[in-house]
């Protein structure tokens, strides 16, 4: 399996998005850093011996990075599921480097679209790229192992 180019491929692919995923919560961190909002009365600490209560609040672009971690969650754990299965399906490597190359370069897209708040539809687009590809590898796996 491991000498199979679609596998490697996969391999390659799903470890970009997910580090990218991974990514979210340092910036996250950052995020709530640089604005001083924490989530928790003891996260306060941080930036005020005190504890500071009017710390613990909610934040525009905080709240902005949670969500796109959040879509981030809900989209690239499904394709790495999916994703695995097609390649067990041993799709063209041309087919399948572009499955993998659309997700990638959608979701990424979709992270710099949601953090920067580009004007839609630009975010709704690569999310549904993201989505049509993951839908389309779970139709050839369906199509191919079918044992209904």
């Amino acid at each position: 399996m491991m000498d199979s180019q679609v596998f490697q491929s996969f391999s390659t692919y799903a470890t970009i998005v997910i580090l990218k995923m991974m990514l979210m919560s340092p910036l996250t961190s950052y995020f709530r850093l640089t604005r001083k909002v924490f989530a928790n009365p003891e996260d306060t600490k941080f930036v005020s011996s005190a504890g500071d209560k009017k710390l613990v609040r909610t934040d525009p672009d905080v709240e902005r990075v949670r969500r796109c971690h959040q879509n981030d969650l809900e989209n690239i754990i499904p394709f790495v599921v999916v994703g695995l299965l097609y390649a067990l399906t041993e799709p063209e490597l041309s087919a399948a480097l572009l499955h993998f190359r659309l997700f990638a370069g959608s979701r990424i897209f979709h992270t710099f679209a949601y953090v920067a708040a580009l004007p839609q539809p630009s975010r709704g687009l690569s999310w549904m790229l993201g989505m049509l590809v993951t839908f389309s590898m779970a139709y050839r796996v369906l199509s191919t192992v079918l044992f209904l």
